[in-house]
């Protein structure tokens, strides 16, 4: 398996990360961390997360929840 941002998802992802490294010192790091060990897990065991949509599989990360971003 392996995986690829779409270029509007990618670029939201590039603004979480300024917008997390804006709040404090290497929290955008800390986020870009977060998102990649994310994605590490589901290509490393895609049939742990159902797919909802083709092959789309949802992974929920609660500290950097959309709440924060507000």
């Amino acid at each position: 398996m392996t995986f690829s941002f779409h270029p509007e998802a990618e670029e939201e992802f590039r603004a979480a990360i300024e917008y997390y490294e804006d709040r404090e010192a290497a929290l955008g790091y800390d986020f870009s961390v977060e998102v990649f060990t994310a994605i590490q897990n589901v290509v490393a065991h895609p049939h742990a997360w159902p797919v909802i949509e083709e092959d789309i599989q949802p992974y929920e990360k609660r500290r950097y929840h959309e709440e924060n971003a507000t």
